[in-house]
């Protein structure tokens, strides 16, 4: 599994011309699913998300101090299955991103996973398999990048 995670001081999803999700200061979070992956893979990133340390200690000023959970911010959650994508040539290829049926379950349980894990009202998601709008205002900008599976890494040649 793969994930982009940015800081943010506000994050919405939008489809259709319909707001669906919105948070204040937090992390957007953008998820793409490898073929592979399984609970593990949901479990490292959901852990890693929530505790990364990316915030500044308003009391203390310490930069890079407080997770999002620390904070009581929200996570706003995104599928993107083109962050598995290849160049064939000029064309993306998303071959080793997992089929729309069953990452639309495993999604959905990664959803769940956060909100047991943080809180229901604290994650929001944006819509599985729709054209969707995110619109973000960056803070920093921070941005980071995880991957559940080193051997993800190198998935197609250059």
């Amino acid at each position: 599994m793969r994930a982009v995670v940015q800081r943010v001081l506000s994050a919405s999803v939008e489809v259709e011309g319909r707001i669906v999700s919105e948070i204040g200061p937090g992390l957007l979070v953008l998820v793409g699913i490898h073929e592979s992956d399984t609970d593990s893979d949901a479990d490292y990133i959901c852990r890693k998300v929530l505790n990364m340390r990316l915030f500044p200690n308003g009391e203390t000023g310490k930069a890079w101090d407080q997770s999002v959970v620390q904070r009581d911010y929200g996570v706003l959650l995104v599928s993107q299955f083109t962050l598995y994508g290849v160049l064939k040539g000029n064309k993306p290829d998303f071959h080793v991103a997992m089929p729309p049926q069953k990452a639309k379950l495993f999604y959905a349980s990664l959803v769940e996973k956060f909100q047991k894990a943080y809180s229901s009202d604290a994650v929001k998601d944006g819509i599985f398999g729709a054209m969707m709008k995110v619109n973000l205002v960056n803070d920093g900008p921070v941005t980071m990048q995880l991957d559940s599976s080193p051997v993800q890494e190198s998935f197609g040649p250059r």
